[in-house]
């Protein structure tokens, strides 16, 4: 069983969430005004949240970014769920880091799937606990990457990205392989998301950055041994 938080002002919507939660024998708790999404999220540990973004007292948004900048909850993946239908509002929420964005009116189903997607993720993080890649540890189980043995903040979804480039290093993957397996998406969909991600993340790896290799035309490959042009 697991244990999902509906942040949604509508009652009629986060019942029909809760119901199909229910009959899937996961738990859930409801919260209608934004101010007590963060407090809620702080005090019962969801294994995931579902957020809407329109909400009286603090937007969706903002308790997004509360919610990834406190260390409580940093980790706790987060779906949103919105009637913001905007291709911009959709890239704008993924590339802040939400594991998924669903837009109403939306199948409650659709939504389960993509709930119980993100939890066997999570769940198979948990169950391998570190990767060792040349100057590269991930802490699958802490969510937490070192490099050279210092610690490096990083996102959800850029430790997600990373640690699927690592997990099969010399495989090369395609654009579609890596948005279906960080963001769920089932084709290679017309989103600079995966690009955003990429630089961000070579950005905090400084000039270990170099192991991300771009495979012109086809995707991305995490290389442990670089050449020494490269690596310089």
């Amino acid at each position: 069983m697991s244990k999902i938080l509906i942040v949604e002002d509508e009652s009629d919507i986060s019942e029909l969430i809760a119901l199909h939660l229910t009959r899937e024998g996961h738990d859930y708790l409801c919260i209608a005004n934004g101010l007590q999404a963060l407090p809620a999220a702080v005090e019962h540990q969801p294994d995931l949240i579902v957020l809407d973004l329109m909400l009286p007292g603090l937007d969706g948004m903002q308790i997004f970014r509360r919610l990834r900048s406190d260390t409580r909850t940093t980790n706790i993946p987060v779906i949103i769920l919105t009637a913001k239908a905007q291709v911009t509002d959709k890239i704008a929420g993924l590339e802040m880091g939400a594991d998924d964005y669903l837009t109403k009116p939306f199948s409650p189903r659709e939504l389960y799937l993509r709930i119980s997607a993100i939890l066997r993720r999570v769940k198979k993080v948990t169950h391998v606990s570190e990767i060792h890649r040349g100057r590269f540890k991930l802490d699958r189980k802490n969510m937490k990457l070192f490099l050279d043995g210092s610690p490096l903040d990083l996102t959800t979804t850029e430790f997600k990205l990373l640690t699927t480039l690592m997990e099969n290093d010399a495989t090369v993957h395609t654009r579609a392989d890596l948005l279906r397996e960080v963001w769920g998406y089932n084709s290679d969909v017309a989103t600079r998301t995966l690009d955003t991600h990429i630089k961000r993340l070579r950005e905090k790896l400084g000039l270990a950055g170099n192991h991300i290799v771009t495979i012109r035309g086809t995707g991305f490959q995490f290389q442990t041994e670089l050449p020494e042009a490269i690596a310089a």
